[in-house]
């Protein structure tokens, strides 16, 4: 099955299918060595004081 065929036959299910596939997808972009990595880097980032505060975050927000 092609790739526009998988698009055909999403667009025709109902919402709560369309989000068990989103839900899914998600998943399995989370169980990928690349993501994985790159979240431990953004944990040890935090955990050594380099996380963005609340202060920033809210002006970040603010802004648009």
């Amino acid at each position: 099955m092609s790739v526009l065929e998988l698009k055909q036959q999403i667009s025709k299910l109902s919402a709560r299918e369309r989000q068990e596939i989103q839900l899914y997808l998600l998943r399995l972009k989370r169980e990928t060595p690349a993501w994985k990595k790159a979240t431990a880097r953004k944990v040890r980032d935090i955990q050594a004081g380099r996380g963005a505060s609340i202060e920033s975050l809210e002006a970040r927000l603010s802004r648009g």
